[in-house]
């Protein structure tokens, strides 16, 4: 087994001490900083959100494998800073108002991270203005991602996305939405530049929004 398949392996199954120390072996062996990110790590990622998103794991397994891909991402992160891997851009997370869930918006986050975003967490139950002042307050935001779990915070999620629409800052940036009751349809309807279904997919998306800018 390639030292790149030992890092995808031990992401697979949530190792993080183990894939931070099988990183440094493949950079120490001279293993490509962007081979051990993309094969390795984003690789692995891949196969369990596929399984997530087949019921074949539980969330806390894509936590785990999420946790062990961000320590790798730590030790590869210096090592990557000629690649376009260390700067995809910032992004502004938050639950929308209302909604007091964080387990989907915590796991895209760390999706997120490892794919070379810087994630500002703006928590839960986030008033509108404060996602309009997040971006205010960094120019070099590129994504701003929305969550709702809730079907009663539905709502929420469609004010907070027609709020940003509505200001200066709307073409410097991507809107992206998700959680359990959101659907590409209900993100076309409200304006929103795109929509994923778990966190595997977020990751791919916040890549994708990010090029069209």
């Amino acid at each position: 087994m390639s030292k790149i398949q030992e890092v995808a392996d031990a992401v697979e199954r949530g190792k993080a001490k183990l894939t931070a120390g099988l990183v440094r072996e493949a950079l120490n062996e001279g293993c490509d900083p962007t081979e051990i990110l993309n094969k390795g790590m984003v690789g692995a990622m891949g196969v369990i959100g596929e399984k997530f998103k087949n019921n074949e794991i539980f969330v806390t397994e894509m936590l785990a494998a999420a946790r062990a891909m961000k320590k790798g991402v730590e030790v590869l992160r210096p090592h990557l800073t000629a690649g376009r891997a260390a700067s995809a851009g910032k992004i502004i997370l938050g639950t929308v108002s209302g909604d007091l869930h964080d387990i989907g918006k915590n796991l895209v986050g760390m999706m997120i991270e490892s794919v070379g975003f810087e994630v500002i967490d703006l928590g839960i139950d986030v008033p509108i203005e404060r996602f309009i002042r997040g971006v205010e307050e960094h120019p070099d935001v590129v994504l701003v991602g929305c969550s709702a779990l809730l079907t009663t915070t539905l709502q929420s999620l469609r004010d907070t996305v027609a709020a940003l629409n509505a200001q200066p800052f709307r073409s410097r940036i991507k809107i992206m939405v998700g959680g359990a009751p959101v659907t590409q349809a209900f993100a076309d309807e409200i304006g929103a530049d795109g929509y994923s279904a778990n966190a595997a997919e977020a990751a791919e998306l916040a890549k994708k929004l990010a090029d069209m800018l």
